[in-house]
C-alpha cells in the first residue's frame, strides 16, 4: 500500500494525489460523489448531515474562517515543523526556526480567539474545532507550555474529553506505533 495514493486510480479520485478522500455513494442527486482535502471533506460532510456548521451566514463564515486557519496555517506550519525536526537531514537550523516560530505565532493566535469565544467558531463547536485539534495534540513536542495559555488549555481539554475524540486518540496511536516501525520508503 505505500505510495498507493501516486497510483492511477487514486488520482482518479484526486489529482492532488494526496489523502483523506471520501466518495459518497449517496451523493448529490443520489449519485456517487467525491470530496478530497480536509477542510473540503469537514465542510461537505457540515452541510450534509446539517451538523457542525451553522446555517446563518454571519456565523457560518466564522467557522469557516477558523477552518482556513487550520487549513493554510496550522496544518502546514506544524506538519512541516514536524518534518524538519524529526525527519529532515540535519543541519537546517533556518527550516526548523522558521516554522517553529510560525507554528508559535499560530499557537497565540489560537489562545487569543479562544479568550473571545468559547470555541474557535464561536459559542459551539464545529468543523473548525475538529480540523484544528489533532493538529495541536503535539503541543508540547513543538514547545508549548500550554499552562501558559490558558484559553488554549480549557479548550484543549474539553475537546480531548470529548467521545469522538478519544476514539480519534486512540486510533491515532495505532497509526504513530505503525509509523515507527514503518520503511524509509514509507515514511
Amino acid at each position: 500500500w505505500a505510495s498507493a495514493q501516486h497510483s492511477a486510480e487514486f488520482e482518479m479520485l484526486n489529482p492532488n494525489e494526496k489523502i483523506p478522500v471520501i466518495v459518497d455513494h449517496d451523493g448529490p442527486g443520489g449519485k456517487s460523489y467525491t470530496v478530497f482535502e480536509s477542510g473540503a471533506i469537514l465542510m461537505y460532510l457540515a452541510e450534509k448531515t446539517g451538523k457542525f456548521l451553522p446555517k446563518d451566514t454571519a456565523s457560518k463564515y466564522e467557522v469557516i474562517q477558523w477552518l482556513m486557519v487550520q487549513v493554510s496555517g496550522i496544518g502546514p506550519a506544524s506538519g512541516n515543523f514536524t518534518h524538519f525536526n524529526l525527519f529532515a537531514p540535519k543541519p537546517n537550523d533556518y527550516s526548523l526556526s522558521r516554522y517553529k516560530s510560525e507554528m508559535l505565532r499560530l499557537y497565540e493566535l489560537l489562545n487569543t480567539r479562544l479568550g473571545q469565544a468559547k470555541y474557535l467558531g464561536g459559542d459551539e463547536y464545529s468543523i473548525a474545532d475538529m480540523a484544528t485539534f489533532p493538529w495541536t495534540r503535539q503541543h508540547a513536542a513543538h514547545g508549548v507550555k500550554i499552562d501558559a495559555m490558558p484559553n488554549f488549555k480549557r479548550w484543549f481539554e474539553e475537546l480531548s474529553a470529548r467521545p469522538a475524540v478519544k476514539a480519534m486518540i486512540a486510533k491515532q496511536a495505532d497509526i504513530k506505533s505503525s509509523r515507527e516501525t514503518a520503511t524509509d520508503d514509507n515514511k
